[in-house]
């Protein structure tokens, strides 16, 4: 079973994961993962500590000359701005926040919460998941996040190859599909930030390349919708996840909602063995499994907590009214969040890969997998 653990605090020496069930055999570029870790640190309304980390991702166990040896992978990125034993703690928590709630919930310090609640901590998901996204490159399966929605604004995906609707989102500042939007949002993000406050957005992840059988019907907590439903709400912010039609799904009749299932003689090659979709309202996934479609993950996240112009709160100490506490943030991460889900996306997708077709190394998965398609097309 392919699975991570992270540890390290917002403003502590460094952040790990510990990557564990990864195949041998994978080889191990580290650049590709620099680059999901500077994309994360990036999009307009960021704040200032992402001019003062420059992420970078070190291997520390697990590989030998670049390839996986099949043991568990430590990953670290150092914070550049470690100053933990020098902060204060807080005494005013913020709304939003769970500041208030870890508290009381551990009797101690709200500097302790937030330290580690932070989204800091997604530097090292990120870097999991785009290490996970070198497993799913020989099986051509592709992830591919981005902004469809900021501060209410709709942005929507001009229709495009992947390859140049990446290119059309690496030109964007907001990492949306539709560039001639940028201004538009830019200048409402400065708006937003000069007012002290904070914008959220919608985020899409679209999982191309994808083979039948990923996930099980058979035990709930093995669903690969539900598994991804959890990765994505676990990242900081988000507060819902659909997939596909998603919540549209429940305002139209049956007919309107479900993909007729046709046939096509010359995509019977493909990992889709043919069988194509004139919609992909299921988002690629049917009773837990994928279906041979596109997978379509769909995330809301809310402003972000910390405000210029602080909402009331009170001092835990006096139990008065005072404004709550500021700490430095961002004006939006909704960019940046579309890098996080994306990764943590390919991550369970690429469990659900080495569940199916065994976890030991790359060439016996890359064996399992032909031999399945192989065996597909035959049924």
């Amino acid at each position: 079973m392919l699975r991570y653990w992270t540890a390290g605090e917002s403003h502590g020496k460094t952040l790990l994961a510990l990557v564990d069930g990864f195949p041998a055999g994978v080889t191990i570029d580290t650049a590709p993962i620099d680059v999901e870790l500077r994309r994360r640190q990036g999009g307009y309304g960021r704040g200032g500590r992402q001019r003062i980390e420059t992420d970078t991702v070190e291997v520390l166990t697990g590989i030998w000359q670049n390839t996986t040896l099949g043991s568990p992978i430590a990953l670290q990125v150092v914070n550049r701005d470690y100053k933990l034993e020098r902060l204060g703690d807080l005494d005013r928590p913020r709304p939003g926040h769970g500041d208030l709630t870890g508290a009381v919930k551990f009797l101690g310090s709200i500097r302790g919460i937030l330290e580690r609640a932070s989204a800091r901590e997604t530097a090292v998901r990120v870097a999991a998941g785009a290490l996970a996204k070198q497993l799913l490159a020989p099986f051509n399966i592709e992830a591919f996040g981005y902004v469809v929605e900021l501060g209410g604004v709709r942005i929507d995906p001009i229709p495009d190859t992947l390859a140049q609707q990446r290119t059309r989102r690496d030109a964007s500042s907001i990492y949306a599909l539709d560039p001639a939007k940028d201004h538009e949002i830019e200048t409402l993000i400065d708006e937003t930030g000069k007012n002290g406050d904070t914008l959220g957005g919608i985020l899409e992840v679209r999982v191309e390349g994808l083979p039948f059988g990923l996930g099980t019907h058979a035990q709930w907590d093995r669903k690969l919708d539900g598994r991804i439903a959890q990765a994505v709400m676990a990242v900081q912010a988000i507060k819902g996840v659909e997939i596909g039609l998603g919540f549209e799904a429940a305002r139209r009749p049956g007919s309107q909602v479900h993909d007729p299932i046709q046939f096509d003689q010359a995509q019977q090659s493909s990992p889709n063995l043919g069988y194509v979709r004139p919609t992909n309202n299921a988002g690629g996934l049917e009773a837990g499994m994928t279906n041979g479609q596109p997978l379509v993950v769909r995330a809301a996240m809310k402003p972000i907590s910390t405000l210029r112009k602080p909402l009331e709160s009170i001092n835990l100490t006096s139990k008065q009214p005072e404004a709550a506490q500021y700490e430095r943030s961002d004006v939006c991460a909704v960019s940046a969040a579309s890098v996080i889900l994306e990764n943590v996306v390919a991550f369970e997708v690429a469990a659900a890969l080495i569940e199916k077709f065994g976890g030991d190394s790359l060439p016996e998965m890359q064996a399992r997998y032909e031999l399945f398609l192989k065996l597909a097309r035959e049924r």
